[in-house]
């Protein structure tokens, strides 16, 4: 009998700890080699354990323990097998024609099976309507699953809810409490998030950005990108074009500190953050300013399927420079976004709103969306902090100044 013992994988450097959010196999199970087994929570992703070989397992922690690197968690008895699969064999059919008899018409009136089940009869039908009861509410027992008069006045009798009951009064007026211990990661994150307030000189600016534009541009083309692409084309690739471009013109806004030295990176490694099962994850688009729209989009389906399925590596979500939060698909109208450390900035989007607007002495209904931009005004002036801003705003108003460094294609035959 060979035993295969399985150790706790390294998440990352200075990680030493971890915690076995979930079992996704248990003791006796037999097991195929790499099906995963366990789901680890670290201080800054979620891993797998997969079984090495294939056997029985006994499991050696529980669910919600906090296990070293490097720990036994799981051994697998390896003299164990998984049954073959076999396939059942294949035997030719033989197809018989026969005559299909002439189908029997029986009268609607002599049968039952015209009322679908859940049908209440007329009399049941009254005592609902003035109860407010709903055919779901209620099991029949009548011919067929019928609703009869009993089964109405059965339930109420029981204290059936009615509907306006259940509408007017979700809660159920007890006084227990429930208790879920943190996990690493979001114990990680609260630490973060009270250290940006403490540590940073954070303040927020405020714009507003007409999409008109952008609505247009996806109107006319979104179905030949998803024809050539195949995928479709949202807002987050245009915001993020825009930051690049606007980044390249505000490089502070790019830039971070360490120690007493203040760095100025000359590349753009955008965070997109994205809602995942475990919480808020903000993934890297690495080079986001050397990437098309096309690129782009595909890059944050890719990051945020793997955000779904907990497959983000460390790797995925390190070393970003300038990070974009939406939370106008939640429906928020405006927010103060908080910086994600060691950056100096973050982007906030918000949802879109039709809103009357003075365009040219005129009265208009356009589709405006409040930005909001969190920095740090320790490396980044109120000057640059508007700068940026407007310049997003004035590139994503008018698209083409993307593709000629944040100008129009009038400013450059001007030399302007």
């Amino acid at each position: 009998m060979a035993i295969v013992e399985l150790k706790v994988p390294s998440p990352g450097e200075s990680i030493t700890e971890v915690v076995i959010a979930r079992w996704v196999k248990n003791t006796g199970d037999i097991v195929e080699k790499d099906d995963v087994l366990a789901e680890i929570d670290s201080d800054k992703a979620t891993l797998t354990l997969n079984a090495e070989e294939s056997g029985k397992i006994e499991v050696l922690a529980a669910e919600g323990d906090t296990v070293k690197v490097g720990q036994v968690v799981v051994k697998i008895d390896t003299s164990f097998k998984p049954e073959a699969k076999t396939e059942a064999p294949k035997t030719e059919a033989k197809v018989e024609v026969k005559k299909e008899a002439a189908p029997v018409v029986t009268p609607a009136s002599t049968t039952s099976a015209n009322y679908a089940t859940g049908t209440p009869s007329v009399s049941a039908a009254k005592i609902m309507a003035e109860n407010n009861i709903k055919s779901s509410q209620i099991n029949g027992t009548g011919k067929d699953g019928r609703i009869t008069k009993q089964d109405v006045l059965a339930a109420l009798s029981n204290g059936l809810p009615t509907v306006n009951e259940v509408l007017s009064n979700s809660w159920k007026g007890g006084r227990d409490k429930d208790r879920t211990k943190m996990t690493s990661l979001r114990k990680t994150v609260a630490k973060r998030l009270v250290a940006v307030k403490n540590e940073t000189a954070m303040l927020t600016t405020f714009n507003e950005v007409d999409m008109s534009a952008i609505y247009a541009i996806r109107a006319k083309y979104k179905d030949k990108f998803k024809e050539v692409y195949g995928t479709n084309i949202g807002f987050m690739s245009f915001f993020t074009k825009a930051v690049t471009e606007a980044l390249y013109h505000y490089p502070a806004v790019n830039g971070m500190i360490d120690g007493e030295e203040l760095v100025y990176n000359k590349y753009c490694d955008i965070g997109i953050a994205v809602s995942a099962p475990k919480g808020l994850m903000v993934p890297v688009l690495r080079n986001a300013e050397l990437m098309s729209l096309a690129q782009i989009e595909s890059g944050i389906k890719d990051l945020a399927v793997k955000a779904r399925d907990g497959k983000l590596t460390i790797e995925d979500m390190t070393g970003g420079t300038f990070t974009i939060t939406n939370g106008g698909v939640f429906g928020s109208m405006m927010s103060t976004p908080i910086i994600n450390p060691p950056q100096s900035a973050i982007l906030g989007m918000h949802n879109v709103v039709d809103r009357p607007m003075a365009v040219n002495g005129q009265v208009v209904i356009r589709p405006m969306m409040y930005v909001a931009l969190s920095y740090d005004h320790r490396i980044i002036d109120g000057r640059e902090s508007v700068g940026f801003l407007v310049k997003v705003k004035e590139m994503l108003e008018n698209p083409s100044r993307m593709l000629f460094g944040g100008k129009v294609p009038e400013e450059i035959l001007l030399g302007l």
